[in-house]
């Protein structure tokens, strides 16, 4: 009951952002996961062919979220976002219209192009709106993200017994009611001077010193969260040999997301340092992946699952003690101008970082399960956490992290 009421005292711009959040990941998980299968099975397509056409569509977001960011400074977040959702609307009804290699690698750049726009405009709208709240609306954001991920799939599965076209045509329906919803409810802010030109913004957040140590830094924090999608299921199938015990990962971290977020954010919140909580959070996500390590290599034993949803449970309060003071901490490295500037960058240093690091942990899965070292993947795990907590700890020990964003030209806190 507190989380909705927490949710009510925020104005209707953060609320609908909020909204606008879970339907983006119901619309998207819903999909791309099935992608895949369906390029693959409906279609007969090669696997090289298939990695063309996802490859596309993820070079195509975390490519542009520079772009993306740099569009919600100069002509105003609201307009980005809307555009951003349109696009991805026309992209998830492209691959359910379309069977073309031509008309495929269309729909993933609208739809990796889509998410580019918006990713880094939403959480630049909702900083500058959210005032003083920034953690906790960054809080209740990760709850409806979290949230999303898990309906989607679910959603996805039951579309997919009717077909492919129709999970597709629901995932383009979704974005076009978020589309109109944001037309007529998000309110214009007017974007700030910037004083120069695009590139000589760039050039002014690239030469932040302590920003791009931060980005790198938390390298491991975006690996690892992606974990929860790819080692994770992969532990809790192995040691039950039951393919739904993935579905039992997600549904643990959901359900203990919706009751502790708020209520972590908000007790860590007065309580030390954001710098402190953060690399406290990042270590914790580390060592998260010590019991399912326990276990590996453990085949067909419902007790082996327990480990498993011990570590993605440990995961996910990592996630929840360090994500929303990250999120609040970034616009707080420069001006409030370049806001979204600093969030595509962020997320553009993320994104590559999850696609080199999942490609890492996917090495030391193969080779783990051929060399007999199962360890292996989860041990990776573990010290790019506590590498990364180390690097946060360091500079925040430099005193060259912001202790919270700053406050003073945000947006007022009515709709």
């Amino acid at each position: 009951m507190k989380t909705w009421h927490e949710i009510r005292g925020f104005p209707l711009a953060i609320r609908l952002l909020l909204v606008n959040q879970l339907g983006v990941n119901t619309g998207f998980y819903l999909l791309i996961p099935y992608l895949a299968t369906h390029l693959g099975q409906d279609l007969g397509m090669s696997a090289a062919v298939i990695g063309i056409v996802l490859g596309v569509r993820n070079l195509s977001q975390q490519g542009l979220f520079l772009i993306g960011g740099s569009a919600a400074d100069r002509l105003g977040a609201r307009g980005v976002i809307i555009a951003g959702c349109a696009l991805r609307t026309a992209g998830f009804a492209l691959f359910a219209l379309g069977d073309g290699l031509a008309v495929l690698l269309a729909a993933s750049v609208l739809s990796g192009l889509a998410g580019a726009l918006f990713n880094p405009a939403v959480r630049a709208y909702l900083a500058q709106e959210a005032g003083e709240r920034k953690a906790e609306a960054f809080a209740l954001f990760n709850v409806f993200a979290t949230t999303g991920a898990l309906i989607g799939p679910l959603l996805g599965s039951a579309l997919l017994l009717v077909g492919f076209r129709a999970s597709a045509l629901t995932a383009a329906g979704i974005f076009a009611l978020l589309t109109v919803a944001q037309a007529l409810v998000l309110p214009a802010r007017p974007a700030a001077p910037s004083g120069g030109g695009v590139l000589a913004d760039w050039r002014e957040v690239l030469a932040n010193r302590a920003f791009l140590a931060f980005s790198l830094a938390m390298v491991g924090m975006f690996t690892m969260e992606n974990q929860l999608y790819l080692l994770l299921p992969d532990g809790a199938r192995r040691a039950t040999g039951w393919d739904g015990a993935a579905g039992l990962v997600f549904l643990a971290g959901t359900l203990a997301n919706l009751g502790l977020q708020l209520r972590i954010t908000r007790a860590l919140k007065g309580r030390g340092s954001r710098g402190t909580w953060v690399a406290a959070g990042l270590a914790l996500m580390g060592l998260a992946f010590l019991p399912p390590m326990a276990v590996a290599g453990t085949e067909g034993n419902v007790l082996g699952l327990l480990p498993v949803l011990g570590g993605a449970l440990l995961l996910y309060l990592g996630v929840m003690i360090a994500q929303p003071f990250v999120m609040e901490m970034v616009p707080g490295f420069g001006r409030p101008g370049l806001t979204g500037t600093y969030f595509g960058i962020f997320y553009a240093v993320s994104g590559i970082a999850a696609a080199l690091g999942n490609a890492l942990i996917g090495w030391a899965m193969d080779t783990g399960g051929r060399d007999g070292t199962q360890w292996l993947p989860w041990a990776c795990c573990l010290a790019l956490g506590l590498a990364s907590a180390g690097g946060v700890a360091w500079l925040h020990r430099l005193r060259v992290l912001p202790a919270a964003a700053p406050t003073a030209t945000s947006a007022p806190a009515t709709a």
